[in-house]
């Protein structure tokens, strides 16, 4: 590496984008093994309570890539990790934990063998602290939805964006041992303020692209449809908290073998 390189690194480090380059290193080598392992399968974890996630240098061609999530949303596989499997999706589900559709819905994925990104909510983590302690221990990625889920996110003052982020963030860690690397805004709502926030605490903004509205209950078909479309790379949006989501769960015995047969490998972040 000459001496202009290392310079150049050394600056972007200073820039913070350290902590994010990490989380993409980890999701690369993993990204592979993801799709295959059992959601059973206890993940690695980084001490029981109150665990960081261990930073490791940016990978030589991903600093682009770092340097762009912390500037607005990432919205695709294929954003967040060039190296990623090219036909590799992430089905994310939100709002939880709840303390009957999560259960179902971990139990659902497990069937499958899918690894999925759970974005909590911190005042669910709060109520339902064994609940999120098994989103991990069956194998799945965390991400921080803020305390409360408050909505327009982007419209509230910095302190509060602060507060929401830093509460939950605390909450899940507590009740889990793991600290989310990914932050997803309550509704999509972003702004440069969300996402400076949320780089703050060296976490990646993570939105989506693939949204079947499963939250307003349009019924099992539509559901299955929206997500049925995607394409290679594509980060889909459920739920499993916020109201009844029978309607996802049936959705999802139908999508997720269909893609898988199509060649569709799921990945968590």
């Amino acid at each position: 590496m000459d001496q202009s390189e290392a310079g150049r690194r050394r600056a972007l480090w200073a820039l913070g984008a350290l902590a994010l380059a990490g989380s993409l290193g980890s999701l690369a080598g993993d990204a592979v093994r993801s799709s295959s392992r059992a959601p059973g399968a206890a993940p690695a974890r980084h001490g029981r309570r109150k665990a960081h996630p261990r930073v490791a240098p940016p990978p030589a061609g991903w600093t682009a890539h770092a340097l762009k999530a912390r500037h607005q949303p990432v919205r695709s596989l294929h954003d967040l990790a060039p190296a990623a499997p090219r036909n590799a999706i992430a089905l994310t589900i939100d709002d939880g934990p709840h303390p009957e559709w999560t259960p179902r819905m971990l139990d659902l994925l497990a069937e499958h063998e899918v690894s999925a990104t759970f974005s909590l909510i911190g005042l669910q983590v709060q109520r339902y602290p064994r609940l999120a302690e098994r989103i991990v221990q069956a194998g799945h990625q965390l991400c921080n939805h803020t305390m409360h889920h408050p909505i327009p996110f982007n419209r509230l003052s910095a302190g509060r964006v602060k507060a929401e982020i830093t509460e939950a963030q605390r909450r899940i860690s507590d009740a889990t041992g793991v600290h989310p690397r990914f932050f997803r805004s309550p509704g999509g709502s972003w702004s440069r303020q969300v996402v400076r926030a949320a780089g703050d605490h060296g976490m990646i903004p993570i939105d989506w692209d693939v949204d079947p509205r499963d939250w307003s209950r349009p019924g099992t078909r539509r559901i299955a449809q929206s997500m049925l479309a995607c394409r290679p790379g594509a980060i889909l949006l459920c739920h499993d908290g916020g109201g009844d989501r029978s309607e996802t769960l049936k959705a999802l015995r139908t999508v997720i073998p269909r893609l898988k047969h199509r060649g569709m490998a799921f990945v968590a972040l």
